[in-house]
């Protein structure tokens, strides 16, 4: 069972709308709301999309036909400066600034520029093999979303995350990876700086295809942290996620979802990101120990709740206790009804009205 606190990475993405101003009334509804992290997507369009690329069915129904994707995303493109200004922003507002790169040098840009603390990989980019070297050879944490994606794309994926930590000075190759994840440095690299997003790549995600004991298989196999990117509509899921376990939580969100632009639809807004995050902590204080116990905050209640040995007629003294004139009623604090049969066929040592305490 997860007992550490959930990291909670409020999933600005491109809901700034290529909008500076509105990218840094992220950084402040994330703050608010109370993320530990706000994460945007950096890229240089063009050398991420090619300009046959096609829209996404989400994307179609969310932006329409009259502009192609690589049309669509360069109008979502933050500069170099921008992303300084989102960094000193969270700075200032005491919230952790994470990124999604998408290419080579916006990798240098969040590493070499932007002194990021870790790198989150998004799921179309798993099988990207260049692209999560080039991260992995920075030497920083990853954040690796599943989604779209199999045990062996996951294997083959964290094998070049192995070899780009292991820095062994051998040249890249299908066998070279396979062996630094094989390898025990390999292993607990991964193990120190690695985190699975179980993810579902739609938007938003049908309920039926979330499949959240997954998080469990994709722990089993790889011996990795387990976390969640939820694209449901709502927050049930991501709680029902810190509940079985995971250690870390991402979820879209927006400023107002009438916003145009791709990822509006499938994302919270500021109040509901803050209801989630309430609600997460809520479960995590609840999840407390495995062990059953008697706890502070009830044990003042047994006397009341629970109930007592008492006459249920008047009783003499010297008669015997039967099943017609011995009961249980509240409150628990004589004899304990466990010892109902022990009593039966006794003599009352004294006389006893209707409803008073067997005190034998």
């Amino acid at each position: 069972m997860n007992t550490k606190r959930a990291l909670i990475i409020a999933e600005a993405g491109v809901n700034h709308n290529g909008s500076l101003e509105q990218a840094l009334q992220l950084i402040g509804a994330a703050a608010k709301a109370g993320a530990d992290v706000v994460k945007f997507q950096t890229f240089r369009p063009d050398a991420v999309i090619s300009r046959f690329a096609p829209k996404a069915d989400y994307q179609l129904a969310n932006t329409g036909i009259a502009e192609s994707q690589l049309e669509m995303v360069t109008k979502l493109e933050l500069g170099d400066a921008a992303h300084q200004q989102l960094v000193d922003y969270c700075n200032t507002l005491g919230i952790q600034f994470l990124s999604t790169p998408f290419d080579l040098s916006s990798v240098d840009l969040l590493v070499n520029v932007l002194d990021v603390q870790r790198i989150k990989v998004g799921s179309g980019e798993i099988t990207n093999s260049p692209l999560l070297l080039h991260i992995a050879n920075s030497g920083l944490p990853i954040i690796l979303s599943t989604g779209m994606s199999t045990l062996a794309d996951i294997e083959e994926a964290l094998g070049v995350i192995a070899f780009g930590y292991l820095k062994t000075g051998t040249p890249p190759s299908a066998a070279a990876f396979r062996l630094a994840l094989q390898s025990n440095e390999g292993q607990e690299a991964l193990q120190e700086r690695v985190v699975l997003l179980h993810c579902t790549t739609e938007y938003p995600t049908p309920f039926s295809d979330v499949n959240l004991r997954a998080m469990g298989t994709l722990g089993s196999a790889f011996g990795l942290p387990v976390g969640i990117s939820d694209h449901t509509i709502g927050y049930s899921v991501a709680i029902a996620a810190v509940a079985l376990g995971a250690c870390t939580v991402e979820k879209h969100f927006t400023l107002d979802r009438s916003l145009p632009g791709p990822d509006h639809k499938a994302s919270l807004e500021p109040c509901e990101l803050a209801a989630m995050i309430k609600a997460i902590r809520e479960v995590e204080q609840a999840m407390g120990s495995s062990r059953k116990m008697v706890v502070k905050s009830e044990a003042r209640n047994q006397a009341i709740a629970r109930k007592s040995l008492v006459a249920l007629q008047h009783i003499a003294k010297g008669e015997p206790f039967t099943h017609g004139n011995l009961g249980a009623k509240r409150p628990g604090m004589g004899v304990p009804p466990t010892r109902y049969w022990e009593f039966l066929g006794k003599t009352a040592t004294h006389d006893y009205r209707p409803d008073e305490l067997i005190l034998e």
